[in-house]
């Protein structure tokens, strides 16, 4: 449903990865498309910056690329608790590891190209009925995609502030000059703290520490893992960046011509890794209800693609919280691959009963 009534069809306000996926999937259904964020580009975050098989289809789909970001690949993924270790591959291809402001700049690269009008250091004031207000400047548009992360205005704005409370943790990442172990991306348990290493180019590394502390940063936990400790001694000349974390669920995404999307229509644990993975698929689902006006059918879409996530975070979390039962279970892995393995296929996506339930 477009129409010349307005200046775009879509306007999205927020800029990162969530709103740039959102605005091309978006453009390839035809409609014009504006996107709003007081950042300049490259935006940064502090993240991971790995992103799952599942996401990396998800990115095809909406047709990125991530060839000029130079992205390091890896093939699974390795759990440490002191002595102990397990890994378990991928069932369906790779993920990437990818410095954040290289997928940013990816991204913007490929919304510009696909005719996405780009509005950066735009300050969204408010929301006008059928538009925002960008200072003194009214722009109206049939639909508005609030993309503006965890403190998003646009939810506040558009009274869908509600849902489950907010459970919160603290992520610090800094990168370091060392070549990778494997081609795994680690996920290290700790008492206090787990750190996430993830390769993102060649003779490179992230490095985040999450806890419930504000104040532990990623070298003090370090503190608690003397072998990993030894491995990140030289600072690739990105400062530490810090960053909230949270679980959280919206009881609606959507109201009236108002859409939700990413973290702004709520989120899961980065423990689960899955967080941009979850945005490129709204972005997809997004798509088609604006292709048919049907914002009901994003808010069904929505609930499903979350459900997964959410359930595997919880059991990440729980793992986290519970580190005698954590321990038995990476023993279990170790002696049994098979049960990782099934883990980690249901976490991406790959569950195949079948297929993985013959190999038990």
């Amino acid at each position: 449903m477009i129409s010349r009534d307005f200046d775009t069809d879509v306007f999205i306000v927020g800029g990162g990865p969530a709103g740039l996926a959102a605005a091309v999937a978006a453009r390839r259904k035809g409609f014009r498309v504006m996107v709003a964020d007081s950042a300049r580009p490259p935006i940064d975050k502090a993240c991971g910056e790995g992103i799952m098989p599942d996401g990396i289809d998800a990115l095809r789909q909406l047709g990125f690329s991530l060839a000029s970001a130079t992205p390091a690949p890896f093939r699974g993924i390795r759990f440490f608790d002191s002595s102990l270790s397990a890994e378990a591959p991928f069932p369906n291809g790779y993920g990437f590891g990818v410095r954040r402001t290289a997928l940013h700049n990816a991204m913007a690269a490929t919304a510009e190209s696909a005719g996405v009008e780009l509005l950066w250091g735009a300050h969204i004031t408010s929301l006008v009925p059928h538009g925002v207000a960008l200072g003194q400047r009214i722009i109206t548009s049939r639909w508005i995609v609030g993309a503006d992360g965890l403190r998003s205005r646009v939810r506040a704005w558009a009274g869908l502030d509600t849902g489950a409370p907010v459970r919160r943790r603290f992520g610090f990442r800094s990168h370091f000059r060392t070549s990778p172990q494997s081609d795994y991306m680690e996920l290290h348990w700790g008492r206090k703290a787990q750190i996430y290493i993830t390769p993102v180019g060649p003779g490179e590394l992230c490095a985040v520490a999450i806890s419930r502390d504000p104040h532990l940063r990623l070298e003090q936990a370090l503190a608690e893992f003397p072998d990993l400790a030894k491995r990140l001694v030289t600072p690739s000349g990105s400062s530490e960046v810090g960053a909230l974390t949270s679980t959280r669920r919206l009881r609606r995404v959507t109201r009236g011509h108002i859409a939700l999307l990413g973290d702004a229509s709520g989120s899961v644990d980065a423990i689960t890794g899955e967080g941009l993975c979850l945005a490129f698929r709204q972005s997809l689902a997004l798509a088609d209800a604006l292709e048919h006006d049907d914002l009901a059918g994003y808010e069904k879409a929505h609930r499903r693609l979350r459900r997964r996530p959410a359930l595997m975070g919880a059991l990440l979390l729980f793992f986290g919280s519970r580190p005698r039962l954590r321990r038995h279970a990476l023993h279990a892995f170790a002696a049994c691959p098979a049960l990782f393995e099934t883990l980690l296929a249901a976490h991406v996506g790959a569950w195949k009963p079948d297929a993985i339930l013959g190999r038990l």
